[in-house]
């Protein structure tokens, strides 16, 4: 007996798993090189504004990712699971796909910044700095972080606390230095001594020094109890380091070692806090390498996981969901790591790192915006523990995209194409997802709206469309039929396709199976339409009965199709049952085909044969209009026909029609037929034998009078391609007011 494989995952806490790798994110190399900067050029006021400007966009992030993370069982994939569970597969795909590749190019560029810090330690007595010292030490880096990632997400984690404990001692050889010295006052209105550009430009620059803070909910998979450590290890990261962050320039600003003007000096650098600090650099030093190596830590744990999350949703390879013996993302993390090393051969990456910024931007964009869309659909599912008000999570998605142009337009732009053209392939991919999301609780709401408003107007002939209802039990036989009734709507009107089931007992997930199969036959042949599964007693009684209650206040069907059936019997049972549709007022299309339709051919020809004595011709200029606004229908010509007994009818019919045409805003020939002794059917199949398809009105058949009437229509069909029978029963004072007042 085989044994079974278990695969044990260590799972974290709140400080270990979501605190520490978001706090030690935001208090990274940013603070160190161009805290000093920002003081310098801004002065005291200016700088807590834009800390506290920096730190709402992220504090408002945070607070719609927890309202999001409170509200559903958090699994792998940290940002991306969040937007994908919200907004759908595709959105999510569109943010989660750059969000991966930035993750992972960003070990490379934490690699880089590690290896040039390490560089200024090279011994003088070693002689020059080798030329490709910087890339081998990168490389060494992503080698040592990916292994130590692919051992043990503990042990990383775990390798953070000593880092804290030096980002700590920074901040206390900082505020020792400061206050071991005489104190000055600081500096109030700014100078943009070395930043002409101004404000928005310092706050661009100062930005990614906030960010960061998504690294804890990167772990989500990871986590004992994610609803309860995303919000608080989040908004506690981003609430610490925002303290901090108004600590910082107060001491910097009061200190009376460096003046305004060598604060604002950009080539100072992390000089600026080793110049003040309590034994210089000695403190210093080992917390900025601490917080770039915890930067680098931080991405190669969140990057592979965001990996194995695409490929749990079948957006990537299946193989890279397999999980070590310590229930690690092995094959996700070496493909990462290898990513990452081959980023190094592109050398400096300062260029791409503006891009992937703002990639990064864009996610939190996509946070406030699911959580905005969330509260305001007001699905009965969400049930958030935290709730925050629609128009902060808006805020918040406004701001980020007002950093994402501030920080680069170029990349801005780029970002938005970048996601929108992932989005559309994935949307043409036509993906299977398995769970609900808040976009179909928009076009819930859309439509409650809408058929509401609907509800309170009289829908008049101008809005006349058509709502087709087509019963058929297989569609693959009947898809000539499903095509044109498709066709005759042309994206102005609804299809429902009702398949009816002689067992009422039928349970309720083999109707949705059903329906699924039916939506997958239709999707294969290209045809958007309704799909349903109706139990009944019988055929007869089924179809009166679907037909009378079907649709939804305004939206109730108005015509059923039907294709003329090949046997007698049940030609006559046909017939019966179109006469009691027509006392519902439910318009009629009965349809004969005698060659194949094809919807890849390019038809050339339409004929509509008007009677005179019924409204029929109304309906059948429009349908006829309808069928032309199709591409293989596009190019055909419509002749409208009629048969007459005398000369004075023929003239005055044919102007009548002439005249009412610009009217009806159709283009058509108009053709009558003086019969001169002839039949109407051997003049409908003299004129129209060519023609690709026949509009012909149908006629009430009287009670008792089927069996002839469907002689009738056998005689007039057979020897045509295709035959549209069409009988108006609900649509009065249609949009082309045709032809009704000719007598």
């Amino acid at each position: 007996m085989s044994k079974i494989k278990i695969v044990k995952q260590q799972k974290f806490g709140t400080f270990l798993g979501v605190y520490l790798p978001s706090l030690l994110t935001i208090l990274g190399l940013i603070m160190y090189l161009r805290f000093g900067w920002v003081v310098g050029n801004m002065g005291l006021p200016m700088t807590i504004l834009i800390v506290l400007l920096a730190s709402s966009i992220t504090f408002i992030t945070g607070l719609s990712a927890s309202a999001i993370a409170t509200n559903i069982k958090v699994g792998i994939g940290g940002e991306y699971y969040l937007v994908s569970r919200s907004l759908g597969i595709e959105p999510g795909g569109a943010i989660g796909i750059p969000l991966y590749l930035c993750r992972t190019l960003s070990i490379t560029f934490y690699s880089f910044g590690l290896a040039e810090a390490l560089i200024m330690f090279w011994p003088s007595n070693w002689g020059e700095v080798p030329q490709n010292a910087v890339q081998l030490i990168a490389v060494g880096v992503i080698v040592i972080v990916t292994l130590l990632s692919g051992k043990s997400a503990k042990l990383v984690l775990k390798a953070q606390v000593p880092i804290l404990i030096l980002v700590i001692l920074s901040f206390i050889a900082l505020a020792i230095g400061v206050f071991s010295h005489p104190l000055k006052s600081p500096e109030w209105t700014p100078s943009y001594r070395t930043a002409p550009e101004g404000f928005w430009y310092v706050f661009a620059v100062f930005f990614p020094a906030v960010t960061g803070f998504t690294a804890g909910i990167g772990m989500s998979g990871d986590l004992k109890d994610p609803a309860n450590s995303i919000p608080k290890g989040t908004l506690g990261a981003v609430v610490t380091g925002a303290i901090l962050y108004m600590i910082i320039p107060v001491l910097l600003s009061i200190t009376v070692i460096l003046n305004i003007d060598q604060l604002a000096d950009p080539n100072l650098g992390v000089g600026t806090w080793t110049k003040i600090a309590f034994l210089g650099g000695l403190l210093i030093y080992p917390a900025v390498l601490g917080a770039i190596l915890s930067s680098a830590f931080g991405s190669v744990l969140a990057g592979p996981r965001v990996l194995q999350a695409l490929a749990l949703d079948g957006l990537a390879p299946k193989f890279l969901t397999k999980l070590s013996k310590s229930g690690q993302p092995a094959i996700a993390t070496w493909v990462s790591g290898a990513i990452a090393l081959a980023a190094v051969m592109l050398g400096n990456l300062n260029t791409i790192a503006q891009y992937v910024s703002v990639l990064f931007l864009t996610l939190y964009v996509a946070i406030n915006l699911s959580a905005a869309i969330e509260q305001l659909v007001k699905e009965p599912s969400y049930r958030p523990r935290i709730k925050v008000p629609w128009w902060i999570s808006m805020i918040g998605a406004l701001g980020a995209i007002w950093v994402m142009y501030l920080v680069n337009p170029y990349a801005c732009v780029f970002a938005l194409v970048l996601e929108a053209s992932l989005f559309a392939y994935l949307k043409s991919k036509s993906l299977e997802q398995q769970w609900g999301d808040a976009t179909s609780g928009i076009w819930i709401n859309l439509s409650r709206y809408a058929l509401l408003q609907l509800n309170k107007k009289k829908l008049l002939s101008r809005n006349w469309r058509p709502f087709m209802l087509l019963f058929s039990s297989d569609i693959t036989s009947r898809i000539q039929l499903v095509k044109l009734a498709a066709a005759l709507g042309q994206n102005r009107g609804i299809l429902t396709i009702s398949k009816l089931i002689f067992d009422k007992n039928i349970s309720a997930s083999d109707r949705e199976e059903m329906q699924i199969e039916m939506l997958n036959k239709l999707e294969k042949n290209r045809v958007e339409a309704f799909c349903e599964v109706n139990p009944v007693d019988n055929l007869n009684e089924g179809i009166l009965s679907v037909s009378r209650s079907h649709g939804v206040g305004a939206l109730k069907t108005n015509t059923v199709i039907f294709g003329w059936s090949e046997e007698s019997k049940n030609q006559i049972s046909q017939l019966k049952i179109i006469r009691e549709l027509a006392l519902l007022n439910k318009n009629i299309i009965l349809v004969r085909f005698n060659e194949n339709f094809n919807t890849k051919q390019q038809y050339k020809k339409i004929d509509l044969w008007w009677g005179g004595r019924e409204k029929n011709g109304d309906l059948m200029l429009l349908f006829a209009y309808l069928l032309k606004l199709n591409k293989q229908w596009s190019n055909a010509e419509i002749t409208i026909r009629s048969a007459v007994n005398t000369v004075e009818e023929h003239d005055n019919l044919k102007k009548g029609i002439i005249a009412l045409l610009p009217e009806a805003k159709v283009n058509a020939n108009v053709e009558i037929t003086i019969k001169n002794g002839d039949s109407f059917i051997d003049i409908l199949h003299s004129k129209s034998k060519n023609a690709d398809l026949v509009f012909v009105g149908l006629a009430h058949p009287k009670e008792g009078m089927q069996q002839k009437f469907s002689e009738t229509i056998e005689e007039m069909s057979t020897g045509l391609k295709t035959t549209v029978f069409v009988q108006n029963n609900g649509m009065t004072d249609s949009v082309p007011i045709l032809l009704k007042e000719i007598k």
